[in-house]
């Protein structure tokens, strides 16, 4: 993962966290774009990951191509 996906889904639940404290504390009417703009942010992180896949493992593929042979 990098740099920046961590900073966004750290981003995201600090802000539910804190989203969370104001809906007991003031309620939910106060707290709902903290609510959304965290939901936003995991909607990011989640494109950002399905953008740029993990790789796949190498040597998976050179057993593969070494059976076919």
């Amino acid at each position: 993962m990098k740099l920046a996906d961590v900073l966004i889904l750290s981003l995201s639940l600090a802000l539910i966290i804190i989203g969370i404290h104001q809906t007991m504390t003031v309620g939910i009417g106060y707290s709902y774009s903290i609510f959304m703009f965290a939901v936003a942010l995991l909607f990011w992180f989640q494109y950002r990951r399905m953008k740029n896949p993990p790789p796949t493992d190498i040597s998976e593929e050179l057993k593969k191509k070494k059976r076919k042979r």
